[in-house]
């Protein structure tokens, strides 16, 4: 079994073939021009990691939402699950940049931080 991924540890974007035995073991990597994409090749196959963008809303604020992010990258198999966690969260005005807004989604480790300010009205 023959996966094609794109590198995105760096600009280059090399264009990486990992060979894998039906079971999924990898057998071979190649297409990578430095040991991170091999790295980062590894680590798509066998656990991908997403970080994660979004909103939360806000009560209270000047704002009805405030942008937000993961404070690390979350198993891609559990981005829809902390999706979820996000829109069904509100929190109260005011808001800091850095603020956790989240702790432990879903049980990841990962917090959900603020990336911006929203003033109580």
């Amino acid at each position: 079994m023959t996966r094609n991924i794109t590198c995105v540890t760096c600009p280059m974007g090399c264009s990486i073939k990992v060979e894998m035995t039906e079971s999924g073991e990898i057998t071979s990597i190649s297409g990578n021009t430095c040991p991170r994409g091999e790295k980062y090749a590894k680590d798509e196959i066998t656990h991908p990691l997403r970080s994660l963008a979004t909103t939360v809303r806000v009560e209270g604020g000047i704002y009805n939402v405030v942008p937000c992010k993961s404070a690390g990258p979350l198993p891609k198999e559990k981005i829809f699950d902390c999706m979820q966690a996000v829109n069904a969260a509100a929190v109260n005005a005011p808001v800091t940049l850095g603020d956790v807004l989240i702790e432990n989604i879903c049980g990841t480790g990962v917090n959900i931080v603020a990336t911006n300010h929203c003033p109580a009205k």
